[in-house]
């Protein structure tokens, strides 16, 4: 893959920069409108589950510049600037780009499948009408801050009404990229402990397998999302590979 390496070095090139600034025009944005409207972007650009009243098909992209708080924000476009500027650099802008983009759709398909498996395992236990119950109701209760008694109904009114929001998704792809091409570099975790970077990314992405299934009771963190950005990561370098070698 080395005919993509560009002839020059930036340490803010193009596309990384374009997405931090459309990242933080989206937070700005969703506080004023949410401060000044009291209006809740997320419903709208947030990725929700298709049978919740608020899912729309753009939401499988606008949900990657949403952000819940100035941290999420913050250690989301740190990640992208530090290891994505190194691979923009090494890639060009296009594919870059391209890379982002798909890593962040592919998370936001697994979280989706992920959602709609567990959903198929709670519909069985409740009646038909019970469930028509939930998916009229459940919108407006949810939104006030409330839930179904039932625990069952409950589970099945936050899965189908929570929504995803953040560049998690494309960041681990971006973690995985910079995992796959550079291996050795040394990494330092808490700016003292080195790694090298293969070794890195795989406790990291052990860590969110790990996670997302022993996440029963909810931790509010899309652990499925990250290793769906992983995983799209993973197919979408190796097909490049193949790709390029074959015309090697």
């Amino acid at each position: 893959m080395q005919q993509y390496r560009p002839n020059s070095f930036s340490l803010l090139p193009l596309v990384v920069k374009n997405l931090l600034i459309i990242n933080g025009l989206f937070f700005l944005t969703t506080l004023v409108v949410q401060n000044q409207l009291n209006i809740d972007l997320s419903d709208t650009l947030g990725l929700h589950y298709p049978k919740s009243e608020n899912f729309r098909i753009w939401q499988i992209i606008s949900y990657m510049f949403m952000h819940g708080s100035f941290m999420h924000l913050f250690f989301n476009m740190f990640a992208l600037w530090m290891f994505g500027n190194t691979l923009e650099n090494y890639w060009g802008p296009k594919r870059f780009l391209i890379y982002y983009m798909i890593t962040g759709i592919g998370a936001g398909i697994i979280q989706l499948l992920i959602t709609h498996f567990r959903l198929m395992s709670l519909t069985s236990q409740i009646s038909g009408q019970e469930l028509d119950y939930v998916l009229t109701k459940g919108s407006e209760i949810f939104h006030s801050g409330q839930n179904f008694t039932d625990p069952i109904a409950g589970k099945i009114n936050e899965l189908v009404n929570s929504v995803t929001i953040g560049a998690s998704g494309a960041v681990f792809g971006i973690l995985l990229a910079f995992g796959m091409l550079f291996p050795n570099t040394m990494l330092y975790i808490y700016f003292a402990i080195p790694i090298k970077a293969k070794w890195f990314v795989i406790l990291y992405g052990a860590a969110e397998l790990y996670s997302g299934i022993a996440n029963s009771s909810g931790d509010n963190v899309a652990h499925f999302a990250h290793l769906g950005g992983m995983l799209f990561g993973f197919i979408l370098i190796k097909l490049w590979q193949k790709k390029s070698n074959t015309f090697n």
